[in-house]
């Protein structure tokens, strides 16, 4: 997949595409669909499959000081992209300038003239533009006079349930992974590089890898069954084991971190990138009496964690992201 931080003066093979609007946040089965009703057309039209997006999100453009609220890092959400299929990615830089463009310039000016779109996709709620002037109604007005593709696509529903980013945070504020990942398609997961922590778990023979949760979302607080994937080096490969979402109560701490203890496991992997997918939620993050209390506990942890893990429905090492073909 190929990824333009801009839109002037591209190369002639990535314009003349059909593109789908949106932020994909997650990049649920409700954005699945999205895509995949436009990568079917793109391959009808024998076009590539483009997707733009905006970083910074223009919702922490404006708020800069609210919590965290993504549901993917731009990283995991790259992979998803082209995992899934698609040809290209323009990430259009989200600044005072672009903020004032209005819709119809946005239209004219960044999809017409700079990309040469031959056909827009774009979610019901999709709203562009200064002072979000711009809506789906909007799109397929501009379609009309410019002569271009609008396909506007209605909510995407699972019986009375609507796939939205705004739901699955909802449902991970509760702890539920298992439900955000039968909405996601894909397990929900963090992905950073291991942090130099205060190694207190290895003085009671539990050592943890440990991630910072800044930029994510903060799920419910407690103890979860995860799977930690690690793409390079003599540790390469995939692993259970059990993490803590939490502040450390135990230690008197109040930063959020994501410690992770992977399953018979003895490799250096401080600095390296790490991948934690949250599989199921055991139990809620508690102060303990002392270290003897916590590592009984910790242990109680582990036996329930690989319980879960060990589950056929759990055996998977991830939920796989569909690809364009199961869409077409």
């Amino acid at each position: 997949m190929k990824i333009y931080r801009h839109y002037e003066d591209l190369p002639d093979d990535v314009k003349g595409s059909v593109i789908v609007l949106g932020n994909f946040d997650g990049f649920h089965k409700g954005h699945q669909t999205v895509i995949g009703r436009a990568g079917k057309l793109a391959r009808d039209m024998k076009v590539s499959l483009s997707v733009m997006v905006l970083e910074p999100h223009p919702r922490s453009y404006f708020n800069p000081g609210q919590d965290d609220f993504r549901l993917t890092s731009f990283r995991t959400k790259t992979h998803l992209l082209e995992n899934f299929g698609v040809d290209t990615l323009f990430v259009l830089p989200f600044d005072k300038k672009l903020s004032h463009r209005t819709a119809q310039d946005f239209v004219a000016g960044i999809l017409l003239e700079n990309l040469g779109v031959l056909h827009v996709f774009a979610g019901y709620d999709y709203r562009f533009g200064a002072g979000r002037g711009g809506s789906a109604q909007v799109l397929q007005q501009m379609g009309h006079m410019e002569q271009f593709g609008v396909t506007i696509v209605e909510k995407i529903m699972e019986g009375d349930h609507i796939y939205s980013s705004t739901n699955i945070r909802d449902t991970l504020r509760t702890g539920d992974v298992r439900r955000c990942a039968e909405r996601l398609g894909h397990w929900w997961h963090v992905e950073g590089h291991v942090l130099h922590g205060d190694k207190r778990g290895r003085t009671i023979n539990f050592p943890t890898a440990n991630l910072s949760m800044e930029g994510y979302i903060k799920p419910r607080t407690g103890v979860y069954a995860v799977r930690v994937m690690i793409a390079s080096g003599p540790a390469k490969g995939t692993w259970d084991g059990v993490a803590n979402v939490g502040k450390r109560p135990t230690f008197n701490k109040n930063d959020l971190v994501l410690e992770a203890h992977i399953f018979d496991f003895d490799h250096d992997i401080y600095e390296l990138p790490i991948k934690v997918e949250f599989v199921d939620y055991i139990r809620e993050e508690q102060k303990f009496d002392g270290l003897d209390a916590l590592k009984q506990q910790i242990e109680k942890d582990c036996l329930t964690a690989k319980k879960i893990l060990a589950d056929p429905v759990n055996q998977q090492t991830y939920i796989p992201a569909p690809t364009l073909e199961d869409h077409l």
